[in-house]
């Protein structure tokens, strides 16, 4: 039984193979893309019913791509997938229309959950949450760019000491 079209953009070529016949396994009818223009042009000859989007490619945005689907096919289920996960692309990535926003690795299975979630239902919690001094850290960065990287007005927006600030972005990010 089919699960209806779905569109896999990614340029690991290993994942994507691996994704579709996965993906293929469970009943969806799979294209798959490598780059942004590539997916653009399968989106405009048929667009899918759900579309796994990378978020960084080498030729543009898995964003770009969301949008062009919202604005071709309201209705398509999309989910972002991402090595370089933070709290503001996530953000950006649902108010685009993305459903959910996944970091890599994610395995088959949780990639089939999110795709057919219920619409409104909260996804299950992550098997390994972030700490809490990561999301300081992430909720810290993404301040930080929308100052557009201004220490100082960052340090003010977050009411704390400029130095202590400048000290915090000199440090690697916590680990998860």
């Amino acid at each position: 039984m089919s699960q209806g079209s779905l569109l896999i953009l990614d340029d690991d070529n290993a994942l994507r193979r691996t994704l579709s016949r996965a993906m293929e396994q469970r009943g969806f009818e799979v294209r798959s893309a490598e780059q942004v223009s590539e997916a653009l042009l399968m989106i405009k000859e048929a667009p899918p019913e759900y579309a796994i989007l990378d978020l960084k490619l080498e030729d543009g945005n898995g964003l770009e791509v969301v949008s062009y689907l919202q604005s071709v096919s309201p209705a398509c289920r999309i989910i972002i997938l991402t090595g370089f996960g933070n709290i503001a692309t996530a953000v950006a990535a649902v108010k685009a229309g993305a459903l959910d926003y996944l970091p890599k690795p994610a395995n088959a299975d949780q990639i089939h959950r999110a795709l057919l979630q219920a619409e409104g239902s909260l996804p299950e919690p992550p098997e390994d949450p972030m700490s809490a001094d990561r999301v300081r850290w992430e909720h810290i960065q993404r301040v930080f760019e929308q100052c557009d990287r201004n220490v100082s007005e960052t340090a003010r927006r977050l009411k704390m000491h400029r130095r202590t600030l400048q000290r915090i972005l000199a440090k690697h990010a916590p680990r998860s």
